[in-house]
Protein backbone atom coordinates (compact mmCIF):
# COMPACT_ATOMS: atom_id res chain seq x y z
CA UNK A 1 0.00 0.00 0.00
CA UNK A 2 2.65 2.22 0.76
CA UNK A 3 4.85 1.67 -2.18
CA UNK A 4 1.63 2.30 -4.75
CA UNK A 5 1.02 5.80 -2.84
CA UNK A 6 4.59 6.39 -3.11
CA UNK A 7 4.60 5.14 -6.91
CA UNK A 8 1.69 7.19 -7.85
CA UNK A 9 3.33 10.43 -6.29
CA UNK A 10 6.64 9.66 -8.44
CA UNK A 11 4.53 9.50 -11.20
CA UNK A 12 2.93 12.32 -10.92
CA UNK A 13 5.63 14.43 -10.10
CA UNK A 14 7.16 13.45 -12.94
CA UNK A 15 4.49 13.80 -15.63
CA UNK A 16 4.12 17.75 -14.19
CA UNK A 17 7.46 18.36 -14.48
CA UNK A 18 7.49 16.70 -18.29
CA UNK A 19 4.85 19.02 -18.89
CA UNK A 20 6.03 22.09 -17.50
CA UNK A 21 9.74 21.66 -19.19
CA UNK A 22 7.93 21.31 -22.17
CA UNK A 23 5.93 24.56 -21.96
CA UNK A 24 8.14 26.46 -20.43
CA UNK A 25 9.53 29.46 -22.22
CA UNK A 26 6.86 29.41 -24.55
CA UNK A 27 4.74 32.71 -25.22
CA UNK A 28 1.28 31.81 -24.68
CA UNK A 29 -1.14 32.70 -27.55
CA UNK A 30 -2.56 35.56 -25.82
CA UNK A 31 0.39 37.50 -25.11
CA UNK A 32 1.15 37.58 -29.16
CA UNK A 33 -1.21 39.14 -31.35
CA UNK A 34 -2.05 40.73 -34.80
CA UNK A 35 -5.60 41.74 -34.65
CA UNK A 36 -5.20 44.48 -32.31
CA UNK A 37 -3.88 46.06 -35.61
CA UNK A 38 -5.75 47.73 -38.30
CA UNK A 39 -5.01 50.37 -41.21
CA UNK A 40 -7.70 53.11 -41.62
CA UNK A 41 -7.15 55.32 -44.11
CA UNK A 42 -3.20 55.09 -44.35
CA UNK A 43 -2.93 55.05 -40.78
CA UNK A 44 -1.82 51.95 -38.48
CA UNK A 45 -3.80 51.81 -35.34
CA UNK A 46 -2.23 49.67 -32.85
CA UNK A 47 -4.88 48.96 -29.77
CA UNK A 48 -3.30 48.24 -26.05
CA UNK A 49 -5.10 47.98 -22.78
CA UNK A 50 -3.62 49.20 -19.40
CA UNK A 51 -4.44 47.62 -16.19
CA UNK A 52 -2.38 45.69 -14.06
CA UNK A 53 0.41 45.53 -16.73
CA UNK A 54 -0.69 45.66 -20.98
CA UNK A 55 -1.99 43.72 -23.05
CA UNK A 56 -0.81 42.11 -25.68
CA UNK A 57 2.35 42.16 -24.50
CA UNK A 58 3.59 41.67 -28.23
CA UNK A 59 2.03 43.18 -30.95
CA UNK A 60 2.96 42.25 -34.78
CA UNK A 61 2.80 45.79 -36.96
CA UNK A 62 3.68 46.52 -40.36
CA UNK A 63 6.32 48.48 -40.89
CA UNK A 64 6.98 52.23 -42.90
CA UNK A 65 3.66 52.94 -42.29
CA UNK A 66 2.82 55.83 -39.69
CA UNK A 67 1.06 54.66 -36.75
CA UNK A 68 -1.20 55.34 -33.67
CA UNK A 69 -1.00 53.63 -30.55
CA UNK A 70 -4.33 54.11 -28.75
CA UNK A 71 -3.70 52.74 -25.03
CA UNK A 72 -7.17 52.38 -23.24
CA UNK A 73 -7.45 51.93 -19.54
CA UNK A 74 -10.01 51.14 -17.80
CA UNK A 75 -10.33 52.05 -13.86
CA UNK A 76 -6.80 51.69 -14.32
CA UNK A 77 -5.01 53.01 -11.01
CA UNK A 78 -1.85 51.06 -10.75
CA UNK A 79 1.62 51.59 -11.99
CA UNK A 80 1.30 50.59 -15.76
CA UNK A 81 -0.76 53.88 -15.98
CA UNK A 82 2.25 55.82 -15.73
CA UNK A 83 3.95 55.00 -19.58
CA UNK A 84 6.72 55.61 -20.85
CA UNK A 85 7.92 54.62 -24.43
CA UNK A 86 11.54 55.43 -24.76
CA UNK A 87 12.12 55.23 -28.65
CA UNK A 88 9.88 57.47 -29.53
CA UNK A 89 10.67 60.07 -26.33
CA UNK A 90 6.87 59.67 -24.82
CA UNK A 91 6.43 59.71 -21.00
CA UNK A 92 2.95 60.74 -19.59
CA UNK A 93 0.46 59.48 -16.55
CA UNK A 94 -2.47 58.13 -18.47
CA UNK A 95 -6.09 59.15 -17.39
CA UNK A 96 -7.93 56.77 -15.30
CA UNK A 97 -10.30 55.49 -18.29
CA UNK A 98 -10.38 56.37 -21.59
CA UNK A 99 -8.13 56.15 -25.09
CA UNK A 100 -5.13 57.73 -24.97
CA UNK A 101 -3.73 58.54 -28.52
CA UNK A 102 0.00 59.05 -29.48
CA UNK A 103 1.45 58.90 -32.92
CA UNK A 104 4.88 56.70 -33.56
CA UNK A 105 6.47 58.01 -36.89
CA UNK A 106 6.85 55.11 -39.77
CA UNK A 107 9.25 53.02 -38.55
CA UNK A 108 12.18 50.78 -40.46
CA UNK A 109 11.68 46.70 -40.61
CA UNK A 110 12.56 45.08 -37.97
CA UNK A 111 12.34 47.85 -35.55
CA UNK A 112 11.05 46.87 -31.76
CA UNK A 113 9.22 49.69 -30.03
CA UNK A 114 9.16 48.91 -25.86
CA UNK A 115 6.41 50.41 -23.89
CA UNK A 116 6.90 50.34 -20.20
CA UNK A 117 5.65 51.50 -16.82
CA UNK A 118 7.35 53.79 -14.59
CA UNK A 119 8.34 51.49 -12.80
CA UNK A 120 9.78 48.59 -15.04
CA UNK A 121 7.66 45.97 -13.79
CA UNK A 122 4.99 45.41 -16.81
CA UNK A 123 5.95 46.14 -20.15
CA UNK A 124 4.89 46.06 -24.18
CA UNK A 125 7.04 45.79 -27.07
CA UNK A 126 5.54 46.19 -30.70
CA UNK A 127 7.68 44.36 -33.20
CA UNK A 128 7.50 46.28 -36.66
CA UNK A 129 7.60 43.80 -40.05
Amino acid sequence: MKTTAIFIIVAGLLIGGSILFVNFGKTPESATKSDNVSIINGKQIIEIGAKGGYAPKVSIAKANIPTILKIQTRGTFDCSSALSIPRIGYKANLPPLGITEIEVPAQKSGAILRGLCAMGMYNFKIQFD
